[in-house]
C-alpha cells in the first residue's frame, strides 16, 4: 500500500513526496481510513512507529476538504493535548511539514515560556492547536481560546498524561470542546485508567493496536550491569572511557540526580547538558538543539525526555537508574537503534532495583544479557535469581517439547 491509496489529497501527497515517505506504517495504515470515515480511534502504539502521521495526514485531509469551515477564519477546529513541550513541539512540526501546501494554519502552546506571543498567535487564528493541558486552561480562562468549534480532540501519550496527573484538565478539556466532535486516543500502554478515560470520551470507538510497548526494537543490544549503588558513578565513567562511544543519553530517576550526575561527568571533563522538568523551556530547547548539532555528546535526562524527542544517529542509552515502571525501559531504549540502525542500551542495576529487572523481563519476555566482567561486580547474593529460572523453565519446555515428540513417534 501506498499513501495515494489512501484517498488523501494532491497537496498533502506532494508533502509526504518531498519528506520520501511513500508507504504507510502499519498504524498509519490501520488508523488513517477509520479517521477519515470520522471514526472514533482509540489506538495503541509505541513511540518511532508513526503514529503523529496517523493523526496529523487525516486531520490536514478533513480540514482542508471543507472549504467552508477554513473560510471562517479564527476558530479551533483540531485540538491536540501532548503531556510535554518538547513532544507538543514535534507534534507541530510534523504538521507544518504534511501541510505545508495547505492554507491551514497550526500552532502550539506550553507553559515555561511567555504567555503573551501565545495569545497573539490565537488571536491572528489557528485551525489546529497543539497544547499541553495547563497553558491551554490558563488561555481558556483568559478568553483566548475558545474550544466551541473544535472538531477533532487527539489525546496523544494518554498513559503519560494520565501519570503526569493530568486527568482532571483532559475531563475540563473535553467538556469545554463541541459535543459534536470526532475524538482520538493513543497511548503506547493501555492500563485500566486510560480504557476508563477512553469509554468516558469516545463514543464507539474502532480499536487499533501495533506493536506492543512491550516490544525492544531488534536494533538495540541490551547489556545490564549488576553494582553497588555507590559504584554506579566510577562504572559510568570506566564504560564512557573504554566501552560506550559516540551520542549518548543517560536516564537518571530525580532532577536532583541528573544535577549531580552534570557536575561529575563536567569534573572528568566531558562535555554534557541535561533536560529535566525545573528547567525552563528555552534552556531545555536550547540542550537538545546543542546536543542535536554535536556541540555536546552526552545529554542527561529524566523520563520527560523519554517520549517526544527525536534524535538521529544516537549510539548509545545509558539507564544510570532503572525506571520502576517497565514500560518506560522500553521507551527510554527505544530512543537508539531507530530506522534500521544499531544502538546498544546499558543498565546499571543496584540491588534495590534487584525488582525492576524482574518486571522488565517480564514484560519484554525476555532476558537481558548480564555483563559480569567489569571492575564493580555486585555480591554474587544480592542479584536477583530470575535469570537461573528462566533459563530452567526453557530447558523444561524443550525436554517437554521432546518427550511429546517420542510418544508421537512410538504411536
Amino acid at each position: 500500500m501506498e499513501f495515494g491509496t489512501l484517498a488523501l489529497n494532491d497537496s498533502i501527497l506532494k508533502a509526504l513526496t518531498e519528506q520520501n515517505y511513500t508507504t504507510p506504517t502499519p498504524i498509519q495504515e490501520k488508523t488513517i481510513p477509520l479517521v477519515l470515515d470520522r471514526k472514533d480511534v482509540i489506538a495503541s502504539a509505541q513511540t518511532g512507529t508513526g503514529k503523529t502521521a496517523a493523526f496529523a495526514l487525516p486531520i490536514l485531509q478533513l480540514l482542508y476538504s471543507n472549504q467552508n469551515a477554513v473560510k471562517r477564519g479564527k476558530c479551533i477546529r483540531a485540538l491536540i493535548i501532548s503531556p510535554t513541550r518538547e513532544l507538543a513541539e514535534q507534534i507541530n512540526e510534523s504538521f507544518k511539514t504534511y501541510g505545508k501546501y495547505t492554507n491551514l494554519r497550526s500552532g502550539v502552546v506550553y507553559g515555561g515560556i511567555s504567555i503573551e506571543p501565545q495569545k497573539e498567535q490565537l488571536n491572528k487564528g489557528v485551525d489546529i492547536l497543539i497544547a499541553t493541558p495547563g497553558r491551554l486552561l490558563d488561555l481558556v480562562k483568559q478568553n483566548y481560546a475558545r474550544l466551541g468549534e473544535v472538531e477533532l480532540l487527539v489525546l496523544d501519550e494518554a498513559d503519560m498524561l494520565l501519570d503526569m496527573g493530568f486527568v482532571d484538565d483532559i475531563v475540563k478539556i473535553n467538556k469545554l470542546c463541541a459535543g459534536f466532535k470526532q475524538s482520538l486516543l493513543f497511548s503506547a500502554t493501555m492500563p485500566l485508567k486510560v480504557l476508563g478515560l477512553a469509554n468516558s470520551i469516545l463514543r464507539n470507538p474502532e480499536r487499533v493496536e501495533v506493536e506492543q510497548v512491550s516490544s525492544v526494537a531488534k536494533g538495540v543490544n541490551q547489556h545490564l550491569y549488576y553494582v553497588p549503588i555507590g559504584k554506579k558513578m566510577e562504572l559510568c565513567l570506566h564504560l564512557l572511557r573504554n566501552t560506550i562511544k559516540g551520542n549518548i543519553i543517560i536516564f537518571r530517576r530525580t532532577k536532583f540526580g541528573v544535577d549531580k550526575l552534570e557536575k561529575s561527568l563536567t569534573k572528568n571533563g566531558y562535555n554534557v547538558d541535561t533536560i529535566h522538568g525545573d528547567k525552563s523551556q528555552a534552556a531545555r530547547q536550547e540542550a537538545l538543539n546543542r546536543f542535536k548539532a554535536g556541540e555536546v555528546n552526552v545529554l542527561i535526562a529524566t523520563d520527560v525526555a523519554a517520549r517526544g524527542i527525536d534524535i538521529d544517529n544516537l549510539d548509545a542509552v545509558i539507564n544510570f537508574d532503572l525506571p520502576n515502571v517497565p514500560e518506560s525501559y522500553v521507551h527510554r531504549i527505544g530512543r537508539t537503534g531507530r530506522a534500521g540502525e544499531k544502538g546498544n542500551a546499558y543498565s546499571f542495576c543496584s540491588a534495590d532495583e534487584r525488582n525492576y529487572v524482574i518486571s522488565i523481563e517480564k514484560l519484554t519476555e525476555k532476558t537481558i544479557k548480564v555483563v559480569d566482567d567489569h571492575p564493580y561486580p555486585l555480591d554474587p547474593k544480592e542479584k536477583p535469581q530470575v535469570h537461573k529460572r528462566q533459563g530452567s523453565k526453557h530447558k523444561k519446555g524443550r525436554k517437554s517439547a521432546a518427550s511429546k515428540k517420542k510418544k508421537k513417534r512410538w504411536y
